[in-house]
């Protein structure tokens, strides 16, 4: 891990652990569990996967997440918060209680954009069931032409 240099103050030294908007982001997202690469970069739109990836091995690197690799062809990569970073769970929970307390945003705006709250959030519920795929119509041989 890292130690972060400054001027030893605790404040200063987390707020460089956690770099920029995305790291917090990131976290939000693995909240709810393990994510696969191509889910991230799908959930944090506009990120790009360069950004992404970066961020990724920094937080690695720091031990606030996991990285699973699979292996596989096409390759399949699953990041998971560890321990330290279940730490920050409750550093999101201020900054939304705040976000809604400053009037930046509100969940129901994000519900009304996406379908969906976010994962951290607690208006969350468990995901609704997939609904079933539509079976194709079986082909009617019973068919004549005349």
């Amino acid at each position: 891990m890292l130690r972060r240099e400054g001027d030893g103050c605790p404040v200063a030294g987390a707020l460089q652990l956690l770099g920029d908007k995305w790291t917090l982001m990131v976290v939000r997202e693995l909240a709810r569990g393990p994510r696969r690469t191509s889910d991230l970069i799908e959930r944090l739109h506009p990120i790009s996967s360069r950004t992404l990836v970066s961020r990724a091995r920094d937080m690695e690197r720091d031990g606030l997440v996991e990285r699973r690799d699979f292996g596989g062809s096409p390759p399949r990569v699953e990041y998971a918060l560890t321990e330290r970073g279940q730490l920050l769970l409750p550093l999101l929970d201020a900054l939304r209680e705040l976000g809604t307390a400053l009037g930046c945003n509100d969940c129901e705006d994000r519900l009304a954009e996406r379908g969906e709250y976010c994962d951290a959030c607690p208006r969350r519920e468990a995901p609704p069931p997939t609904p079933p795929r539509a079976r194709r119509r079986e082909l009617d041989d019973s068919i004549v032409l005349l």
